[in-house]
């Protein structure tokens, strides 16, 4: 890629995370081209689709996802690297307001641009379930498509106005019914 092509996708990345953060997922197309100082037809040039941008953008997340997984199975108790990832999962998920609805519908459509990473955030999250339950602090009756969904619905609540206060509180209750001891998994 030509420098002023990097640069140019560069800038349309940090511009759409600012302005999806924002705006949520269906943000106008053209307000982050006007942003980022470059016409549409170059947004397009680099993104061809909505789907294509926020796959871009959101990969890095979800590497990043998937990477925070590896250093706290290492770093950390089974129990406390599933609470503190579900945590950061849900917080960054929802950091990107609709994202959630892209997610779910992604992990199932194999021709999705969001898919790959989808399944890579998941198995991420299923590694630390499964480490949790082998060591008998995580319940044995779900998997890592439930945990998944918790995310996905953790993160909805977060963007309804009427339960977003409620959100933090709510995570706390799921999070003590995933891991079966008695410590308190809030923060």
């Amino acid at each position: 890629m030509r420098a002023d092509a990097r640069k140019n996708y560069d800038q349309l990345l940090t511009v759409a995370s600012t302005v999806v953060a924002e705006q949520g997922a269906n943000a106008s197309l053209r307000d982050i081209a006007r942003r980022a100082g470059v016409a549409l037809a170059t947004l397009y040039r680099h993104f061809p689709t909505r789907e294509a941008l926020l796959e871009a953008l959101l990969r890095t997340g979800f590497d990043e996802l998937a990477a925070r997984a590896d250093e706290l199975e290492t770093s950390s108790s089974p129990q406390d690297a599933l609470a503190l990832w579900l945590r950061e999962c849900v917080t960054w998920a929802h950091e990107y307001r609709g994202v959630t609805e892209l997610m779910v519908a992604a992990i199932e459509d194999a021709e999705s641009a969001l898919h790959a990473s989808c399944v890579t955030m998941r198995a991420a999250g299923t590694r630390l379930l499964t480490r949790a339950q082998a060591e008998g602090t995580a319940r044995a009756d779900i998997d890592g498509t439930d945990l998944f969904a918790l995310v996905g619905a953790l993160s909805w609540l977060g963007d309804q106005p009427a339960l977003a206060a409620r959100a933090h509180h709510l995570f706390d209750v799921i999070a003590d019914a995933i891991l079966t001891s008695t410590t308190p998994h809030g923060g």
